[in-house]
């Protein structure tokens, strides 16, 4: 027989390890079905996970928010995802930890009698921004397209629930622009499609206060930001405040801190990076070799 190819990737289901290709789950899971489920995804980068602990802590309580039991404690996941980092050799990789809902007796409709299962998988690490774009900036474009409204679905808690930035993504592509904003129903910017955003008004970080995910990353660059002794202010964002501010960037695992130099037909400051989102950009990946927030794989065990 020959050995797997984890080369490209190593998932966990079911109790295996298989390389990430042949991993499936059953199509009458209702974490397909009904996008019933909770994920968290954490980074390595040189070899070594960043803010796992952050990570677990968030896939735990989102689990709980859902009332879903992946069947494992944090260590137990940690050690699933060290395994699969391991098992694929790769020393830049997503990590991604997935409980669903699963499927209850054929026939019930009551989520309660389902078993919930937990899935895993590490992948080679892919930038949400080209290296053009982390160099000069992205573009981005504010959606007319709301943001579920959080008294529906809780953002906080991860989901899968992304029809309304699909299409709201879809429709920056369209325009040409490189990613996308939605805004809630005041019209306040809230979050994009996997990113959080924030911006520099008068010397001070702004960032929304609520109605997105809390991400890990932003969570890095309040903390980052405090530690330069930079003021930060967690509060509702006007679109049209965005648009005028002397810097915008966004926060997110696929790539850490991205500036922005542009939001729909209006540039940010001069058009280029401004210097405190590259202070902020150094720091970030200073923090990856800083033993407080890196996990080391041990590749050889």
């Amino acid at each position: 027989m020959t050995e797997p190819d984890f080369s490209q990737g190593v998932a966990f289901v079911r109790g295996q390890y298989v390389p990430v290709a042949d991993a499936a789950i059953p199509i009458t899971d209702w974490g397909f079905l009904r996008s019933d489920a909770t994920y968290d995804v954490v980074t390595v980068w040189n070899g070594a996970f960043f803010r796992l602990d952050a990570h677990l802590e968030r896939f735990l309580r989102s689990c709980r928010r859902w009332r879903l039991d992946p069947g494992l404690n944090a260590d137990q996941i940690a050690a699933v995802l060290t395994q699969c980092v391991r098992l694929s050799g790769l020393r830049a990789s997503y990590v991604e930890m997935i409980c669903t809902r699963g499927q209850p007796p054929w026939g019930s409709r009551d989520p309660r009698q389902a078993v919930n299962q937990f899935y895993a998988f590490a992948v080679p690490f892919v930038w949400i921004a080209n290296a053009e774009q982390r160099e000069q900036g992205l573009h981005l474009r504010i959606s007319d397209v709301q943001r579920i409204p959080a008294a529906s679905v809780d953002p906080t808690a991860k989901n899968y629930h992304w029809n309304d930035l699909t299409m709201g993504l879809l429709g920056a592509l369209d325009a040409g622009a490189d990613s996308v904003l939605l805004v809630d129903a005041a019209a306040n910017v809230v979050e994009g499609p996997g990113f959080n955003v924030f911006c520099i008004v008068r010397g001070t970080l702004v960032t929304p206060a609520e109605g997105m995910l809390e991400g890990i990353t932003r969570r890095t660059v309040i903390e980052m930001a405090r530690g330069l002794g930079l003021p930060v202010e967690m509060r509702a964002l006007p679109a049209d405040e965005l648009r005028r501010a002397q810097e915008v960037f966004i926060s997110t695992s696929g790539g850490g801190v991205l500036p922005v130099t542009r939001v729909d037909e209006h540039p940010i400051g001069d058009g280029r990076p401004g210097p405190i989102t590259k202070r902020l950009v150094q720091t970030y990946w200073d923090w990856h070799a800083d033993p407080t927030y890196s996990l080391p794989i041990d590749y050889a065990a």
